[in-house]
């Protein structure tokens, strides 16, 4: 990763900088200090040189990090959808969990996109941004450094990162928009399922009837929580469950 900017009067300090117009953490600043990222003018240097009005500051990250934890493998054919110097953003087919566990230790979107890491040279820890149900089909994105995932992170949580969902659900909405809040839990038992419950976490999720054909609807969702299954049990909650699922994605 390379970011450039060119110092201005009012800017005090390179850390100042790197904190409020990068909107760096203070441990990451420290990371790339210890690891000579940081140039002023071409010249390697530390968080408090001194600056000067006009003078060019540059951050590059190319720090190698240990992606051994996910085992890179062929078995996941990757469709790219976007790809630059900060993300990767790949079209995860139904079927496919995000992250490897006991029972597919290599056969996640994650062991694919690692062999892909492996394949352009890139050592980096595998980070999916957002999370996406085994059986639901949609855009994964995967930034390639620290840095670009915890600013992803931050404009999900600010709301500038918008996620949507496709869903097919039985029949047709007598309400053809609103919004369902209706706490969610885990579902006694299981440690998989999920229900509504009064003591459950605040979920909310507005929906937008897109089209009708013969006894199902196609229905847009915008979540504003992030809850597990939330889309299927508020589905389930307000009478017509999901018959298909994928995932659409926007950037603002």
């Amino acid at each position: 990763m390379h970011l450039t900017y060119s110092i201005i009067k009012e800017d005090t300090s390179i850390r100042q900088i790197l904190k409020q117009h990068f909107s760096m953490s203070e441990r990451y600043i420290l990371k790339l200090k210890k690891n000579n990222c940081i140039y002023l003018n071409k010249i390697q240097s530390g968080i408090n040189t001194e600056i000067h009005e006009n003078d060019k500051l540059e951050i590059i990250d190319e720090i190698p990090e240990d992606n051994s934890n996910i085992i890179p493998s062929s078995n996941i054919k990757l469709n790219i959808i976007f790809e630059d110097e900060y993300m990767i953003i790949v079209n995860k087919p139904s079927g496919i969990p995000v992250h490897p566990s006991m029972a597919r230790y290599t056969d996640s979107l994650s062991n694919g996109v690692r062999l892909y890491f492996d394949n352009i040279g890139l050592n980096k820890k595998i980070r999916p941004v957002n999370r996406l149900d085994k059986d639901t089909s949609g855009l994964v994105v995967f930034a390639k450094n620290e840095y670009i995932q915890e600013s992803l992170i931050k404009q999900m949580k600010s709301n500038t990162f918008k996620k949507k969902y496709i869903a097919f659900l039985e029949g047709k909405l007598e309400k053809k928009s609103g919004t369902i809040d209706a706490p969610i839990s885990r579902k006694e038992g299981s440690i998989i399922e999920r229900c509504i419950d009064s003591n459950g976490d605040s979920s909310i999720s507005n929906y937008k009837v897109i089209e009708e054909l013969d006894n199902y609807s196609i229905v847009e969702f915008e979540l504003q929580t992030g809850r597990t299954h939330q889309i299927r049990v508020h589905s389930k909650h307000i009478g017509h469950p999901i018959l298909r699922r994928y995932s659409l994605w926007s950037f603002f």
